[in-house]
């Protein structure tokens, strides 16, 4: 799918913008795949429900819990990946190929949204986006909302290509924790809340605390008032005032099951520090098993 718009957003790695403003959305010629990924994640109810009050004219909905996760073990995490092949057959019911832009919004800056980008290159689609400041943005640009139920015109297609998104398991993250001071890839980034990374509080997960050597880079500090991303300079500022002189395809992120861990390479793609990876496991994943060190603090 080309437009004017979009001509240098979606060709190579040294000029992908990850993020849509509302003014480019509009400016689309050709129609793109919407997906609304609004969730709540204390009322797995909330997303879908507000997305049949109203949401962005032509757009479908997909579920944090349903769609962009498997089933749940008990050892898994929260939200568990499903299977590349599941993901790409997921978008191809929604009528997406291999040259469909899609482009994913919330109403959260973000935080769920950046978690369907994420697949989308998981799965090696690289025309992806999220819409920068979600709904509040295009309700503040007068947008217009509809009350339409999605539906595809037609079956798509895609496959599952060379990912462009390196994910660590488990094991990957215990060999880090077992390497103690001798690990080569010195930056685990936690995207949780600083009292959660702190064990102070834990809504969500049955222990408290971080993954020992982790550091912590709230998602939400990746926003600016309006929940829009912060400029790609002042992003570029103050990841490399975390990860020094890391390379950032050396630098993990996580969080509480994956999902805003996301933001966060999201945030780092925008500032051009693109190549990390996630542990899809994150928090839920590791503090699962008793067995496993946990760390309190900053």
């Amino acid at each position: 799918m080309a437009c004017c718009t979009f001509t240098n957003i979606f060709v190579g790695r040294s000029t992908i913008n990850p993020i849509v403003s509302v003014k480019e959305l509009v400016g689309l010629r050709e129609p793109v795949l919407l997906v609304d990924c609004r969730h709540d994640l204390m009322n797995p109810d909330a997303g879908e429900q507000a997305y049949r009050e109203g949401h962005l004219p032509g757009a479908a909905f997909l579920s944090i819990d349903h769609d962009l996760a498997a089933s749940k073990n008990g050892t898994n995490g929260r939200h568990p990946l499903p299977s590349p092949e599941t993901f790409a057959a997921c978008l191809a019911s929604l009528g997406a190929n291999e040259n469909t832009l899609i482009i994913a919004y919330d109403a959260s800056g973000g935080m769920f949204a950046s978690r369907l980008w994420w697949m989308c290159r998981w799965i090696g689609h690289l025309k992806c986006g999220v819409l920068d400041g979600g709904l509040q943005q295009w309700i503040a640009n007068d947008g217009p909302l509809s009350t339409e139920p999605f539906k595809a015109k037609s079956k798509g297609r895609i496959s599952v290509r060379p990912s462009l998104a390196p994910l660590w398991t488990l094991e990957h993250v215990q060999a880090w924790v077992d390497a103690g001071s001798t690990r080569a890839i010195a930056t685990l980034l936690d995207a949780r809340a600083p009292e959660r990374f702190r064990g102070e509080t834990e809504p969500l997960d049955p222990v408290a605390g971080h993954i020992p050597g982790a550091t912590n880079r709230a998602f939400i500090e990746n926003l600016d008032s309006r929940g829009c991303f912060k400029s790609a300079q002042q992003l570029r500022d103050e990841f490399l005032a975390l990860i020094g002189e890391q390379d950032p395809m050396d630098v993990v992120h996580m969080c509480g099951s994956g999902v805003t861990g996301c933001h966060n390479i999201l945030a780092m793609e925008i500032a051009g520090l693109a190549g990390s990876a996630l542990y899809a496991g994150s928090w839920s994943e590791w503090c699962s098993n008793p067995k496993r060190p946990v760390g309190l603090g900053a």
